[in-house]
Parts: C-alpha cells; sequence; structure tokens
C-alpha cells in the first residue's frame, strides 16, 4: 500500500507541469499584446519574456524532479551513506570533491539522510 501511495504523489507532483505551461503561454500572449500597442518596446519587452519564460521553465524541472525523488530514492530502503557512496571503497569523483571542498554541505546531506532512516 505504501508504494502505490508512493505513485501516486510522484504523478500528482507532475501536476505542476500543467501550470508551468499555462504560466509560459500567458508570458508570451503578453508579449504579443504589447508588441502589439507598442512595436517600439519589442526588443526591450522580448528581454523580459525571456526571462519570465527562463523562470517558469526552471519552476517546471522541479517537477520531474519531485517525481523521480518521491518514486525512485525515498523507495529504498539503502542509507544515504550508501547512495552517495560515502562509507563504501568505490565513491564517485564528485562525491570526492564535494567531501573535501564543502564539508559544510557534507554535514547537511548526512543530516538529510539520517531523517530518512
Amino acid at each position: 500500500m505504501l508504494e502505490g501511495a508512493k505513485l501516486v504523489a510522484a504523478g500528482v507532483a507532475t501536476i505542476a507541469l500543467a501550470g508551468s505551461a499555462v504560466g509560459i503561454g500567458s508570458i508570451f500572449a503578453s508579449l504579443i499584446d504589447a508588441v502589439a500597442r507598442n512595436p517600439s518596446l519589442a526588443k526591450q519587452l522580448f528581454g523580459y519574456a525571456i526571462l519570465g519564460f527562463a523562470l517558469t521553465e526552471a519552476i517546471a524541472l522541479f517537477a520531474p524532479m519531485m517525481a523521480f525523488l518521491i518514486s525512485s530514492v525515498f523507495r529504498s530502503r539503502t542509507p544515504i551513506k550508501e547512495i552517495l557512496c560515502l562509507d563504501s571503497q568505490y565513491s564517485l569523483p564528485v562525491i570526492d570533491r564535494l567531501k573535501e571542498s564543502c564539508p559544510f554541505i557534507m554535514k547537511i546531506i548526512m543530516r538529510i539522510g539520517s531523517v530518512f532512516r
């Protein structure tokens, strides 16, 4: 039953993609309307529209990320130390660099991992 609830939660997490699609459509509809009213500001308005598009699309990328986390990472009973190769002899180069350069971030990751045990 718990697995089914996690899959439903992952599906619900992707509903944000519909909201971002509406937001992007609204941004470019407003751009067309504004350029039709004042064509001399088209270049400046296009820059603002691209900025709005980028921010809206960034929010849209969080939905699949959350769906992946809910369906994959939280499903396993593997401790976060093993997922990140922190205790094993085979470690990823990125994790090694993170251990050396950002010990504070590694402490945060370990605290988050202890919550899900």
